[in-house]
């Protein structure tokens, strides 16, 4: 409930009010919400944790490939991340170099192309390395050759190979290289609004650096955009989790499974084999008193001895082969 004022000070505002000493407009602050600019032209098709995967996916493919230079190149090579951002097609062709090595590549199961982009930079001190010089930072910008080019090319597959490793916790996928250009403005295979996101690397190659650029167009991995958000799951089971488990070993336990046992092997010719009758005998590699295999849905799990039981054949348990059956049991 307010302060009730007493008739002086009423007096006294109503005076202030005459005398225009005081406003009725009020003085409080007022709360302006904040309006976002939206571009319609550039929209915003990758979300923040569409970033955030993909970010994660290309430090994993950072570390892959900084590896594989290292050992082809037997120098140190570190390569990381630095920025990922969500541009048009048409300021990712403008903003890298011309000559540069471009790479278009697919990534199956997505569709669509993908770009790999070396810096001239990068392309010479490898190759430098690689005929025995010592990579120096000081290389005059000019066009490739084609050795260079057929070169720079096989390496970049290699590399391009480490995709698999640094997809692998999210979908599999196999690259396959499509062309190969050194003027960007010529691999025009996508409007020039067409969202995507370059994820820039930085490569530190003896004490010097250059860049690589990774264009990943939307429309490539528009289809399978629900896998690029990463669920993450609390490693606390609660108590209806572990009643769900229970259940599902109790149904699981009740699974019937093929198995056999094999008595041996042997290897005849096509005549032998032609030749058969009822009643020869064939040698097998297995001795009288040794054991035999006992599959498991064709998986070898045990070693058998064979026997009767009752008035039927049976085996006898000698070794456990699996170790998870073994440490389950």
């Amino acid at each position: 409930m307010g302060e009730i004022l007493s008739q002086s000070e009423i007096d006294a505002l109503l005076s202030a009010l005459s005398s225009g000493e005081l406003s009725l407009e009020e003085k409080t602050e007022e709360t302006k919400q904040k309006v976002k600019k939206y571009d319609f032209k550039r929209p915003n098709k990758f979300s923040k944790e569409h970033v955030k995967t993909l970010e994660m996916v290309h430090e994993n493919f950072a570390r892959i490939a900084s590896n594989y230079l290292t050992a082809n190149l037997r120098t140190s090579v570190q390569i990381k991340v630095i920025s990922t951002e969500q541009i048009t097609y048409e300021e990712f062709i403008h903003s890298i170099s011309n000559p540069t090595i471009l790479i278009s590549y697919y990534l199956e199961p997505f569709n669509g192309l993908f770009l790999f982009e070396t810096s001239p930079q990068f392309v010479f001190q490898t190759i430098d390395i690689m005929f025995g010089g010592e990579g120096k930072e000081l290389i005059k910008v000019r066009e490739f050759t084609e050795i260079e080019k057929n070169i720079i090319k096989k390496i970049n597959y290699k590399m391009l190979e480490g995709l698999k490793l640094a997809w692998e916790d999210i979908i599999e996928v196999e690259p396959k290289i499509d062309s190969l250009e050194t003027n960007p403005v010529l691999n025009q295979f996508l409007a020039p609004n067409e969202p995507v996101e370059l994820i820039t690397m930085q490569v530190q190659i003896n004490n010097n650096q250059s860049f690589i650029n990774m264009c990943i167009p939307y429309i490539s991995v528009e289809k399978f955009i629900d896998k690029l958000v990463i669920q993450y799951r609390s490693n606390i089971k609660t108590e209806s989790d572990i009643e769900v488990t229970k259940k599902l070993e109790k149904n699981i336990m009740n699974v019937e499974v093929d198995s056999h046992v094999e008595l041996g092997r042997s290897i005849i010719s096509v005549q032998d084999f032609l030749n058969l009758t009822v009643g020869d005998c064939i040698k097998l590699n297995t001795k009288i008193n040794g054991t035999l295999n006992y599959y498991i849905e064709d998986n070898l799990h045990y070693k058998v001895y064979p026997g009767v039981i009752g008035k039927k054949m049976g085996i006898q348990i000698a070794e456990i082969i699996d170790k998870d059956v073994e440490d389950y049991e």
